[in-house]
């Protein structure tokens, strides 16, 4: 860890052992369970109506691929939602790790490397947020500084929003703590850009420009003396075959 971005008082405050898990919102796994139960019966119906019914190849191979799909994706689901049931998000004072299950995988984030941050819902949660849902909808940003991709998890997805809650103030903890988010190192949003970054934006923007400019110039270039060649053949061609007239006009 680096001792220079870290708080040696406030990192002292976080507890020294335990792993504090945050289940999945029990009523979206029942869901989800019986979603991929009844896409896993439609799945094998079309698999076997393949099978048994259909004669035509097309057709078959169609039924087969849709119903084989179908019947895969629920048995993943089916299965991910006893992975979830456990914990969504889990914070590992052992490990000194935050860790998440996101898709089929789990992913920790060290403390060292670890940002939390309130987020924003897309545009198709904000569209839900707004016309389905009767509660307020709370984001937490779940961010390895020195990572691309990021992950955000919502007070929806876990069982309660105290648990969210509880979550979003460990998590804030954390990253005060160690202060990962104030690494010069880091992984830079576009609203996190300084001014030098964005004159070197600019920079390159020109020298393309130029470069753009410099090949249109050439190809112009290029273009006028082709066309200045191909006018001189046509002239040359032009005097031979006048001059051979003349030739066969003498001779008569």
């Amino acid at each position: 860890m680096d001792l220079e971005l870290g708080n040696k008082e406030l990192i002292e405050k976080l507890p020294k052992e335990g792993v504090h898990c945050y289940p999945a919102n029990a009523s979206k796994i029942t869901r989800n369970r019986i979603v991929s139960v009844i896409f896993f019966v439609i799945g094998v119906f079309l698999v076997l109506v393949g099978l048994l019914k259909v004669s035509d190849n097309m057709i078959k191979l169609g039924l087969l691929i849709v119903g084989g799909l179908s019947a895969v994706i629920s048995i993943l689901v089916f299965a991910q939602s006893f992975l979830i049931a456990k914990f969504r998000v889990a914070v590992d004072y052992n490990e000194k790790n935050v860790v998440l299950r996101y898709r089929y995988s789990k992913i920790a984030i060290p403390f060292e490397n670890f940002d939390g941050r309130d987020g924003t819902p897309d545009q198709a949660e904000a569209i839900i947020d707004k016309n389905f849902k009767k509660d307020a909808t709370y984001y937490l940003i779940l961010d390895d500084v020195f990572e691309d991709a990021c992950y955000q998890t919502s007070s929806s997805d876990l069982e309660s929003v105290d648990d969210f809650k509880q979550l979003r103030e460990e998590c804030f903890a954390i990253a005060e703590a160690y202060g990962a988010r104030n690494s010069k190192d880091k992984v830079k949003f576009y609203y996190e850009k300084s001014d030098s970054d964005v004159g070197s934006t600019e920079i390159d923007a020109v020298i393309e420009e130029t470069r753009a400019e410099k090949k249109a110039d050439e190809e112009a270039e290029a273009l006028k003396r082709a066309e200045e060649q191909a006018a001189r053949e046509a002239e040359e061609a032009a005097k031979e075959a006048e001059e051979k007239a003349e030739e066969k006009s003498d001779e008569e």
